[in-house]
């Protein structure tokens, strides 16, 4: 019986010596398995470390009145912030997760100050738009937006973005899409003044430390790192202050992003 095997196995031994082709196939086909695996915990790893959700956006944008409403439910008399406020939100999800939800100032002297402390936590942003006040302000709000978006860290880290579309309970308000084509317009604008911006002596540019989107292209949100979504929302609600807020949209959003 040893004798009769002992042709295979030294066959056996001198293919594990010598591997073939379909050997190595395999083992090339395990190594990249492997290593893709790695990779694969490795941004899960650090995705799972960011846990927060910035709430940005201009003053009186609503950005406040969402992070109460969204905590507790409740209509509440709010007023310009100059801190941050934090607090852990759970997500409706089926997994249950819990994020903190941080509601940064929106005042001109201090939005970027707070963004560059938290934007390495940042999971994901929620940059708030006032739609009634959105026609006056379109362009101060795509200042503040395309100073977020060419952002080295944001850019880095390409954390989800949703664009929410607040006070539609008020009859004058923007639609989600015209806000989504008047920003894309006003921030292809600000790419093109930013890129023809003088460089300095030792011929670095002067203006954003980034490229937004494609060059060569009109600029438009599909073009980023990141997912960048729409909605429509009403922290007051059409009831005002008596009723629910109107931000399904944006439950859904957490729920997914959480």
């Amino acid at each position: 019986m040893a004798g009769g095997l002992e042709p295979h196995l030294e066959a056996l031994r001198r293919e594990m010596a010598a591997p073939g082709p379909a050997v190595l196939s395999v083992l090339l086909a395990l190594l990249v398995v492997v290593i893709t695996f790695l990779i694969w915990r490795f941004v899960q790893g650090r995705r799972s470390s960011r846990k927060a959700v910035l709430l940005l956006g201009l003053c009186d944008a609503g950005k406040t009145l969402l992070f109460a409403r969204l905590l507790t439910g409740r209509y509440r008399d709010t007023q310009t912030s100059i801190t941050d406020s934090s607090a852990v939100y759970r997500a409706r999800n089926d997994k249950g997760a819990n994020v903190t939800l941080i509601d940064l100032p929106g005042h001109e002297s201090l939005r970027l100050q707070f963004l560059e402390r938290f934007k390495a936590a940042a999971r994901a942003i929620v940059f708030v738009v006032d739609s009634v006040a959105f026609q006056r302000e379109v362009k101060d709000v795509a200042e503040f937006l395309y100073q977020v978006l060419v952002d080295n860290t944001v850019l880095k880290n390409a954390p989800a973005l949703l664009i929410a579309c607040n006070k539609q309970d008020v009859t004058m308000a923007k639609s989600a899409k015209l806000i989504q084509q008047q920003l894309e317009k006003e921030l292809n604008t600000l790419r093109v003044t930013r890129s023809a911006a003088p460089t300095s002596l030792d011929g670095s540019a002067t203006g954003g430390p980034a490229h937004l989107g494609k060059k060569g292209k009109d600029f438009d949100f599909s073009q980023l790192p990141m997912k960048v979504e729409f909605v429509e929302c009403s922290a007051r609600g059409s009831k005002g202050e008596e009723g629910d807020a109107d931000f399904e949209g944006l439950e859904k959003w957490l729920a997914k992003i959480a």
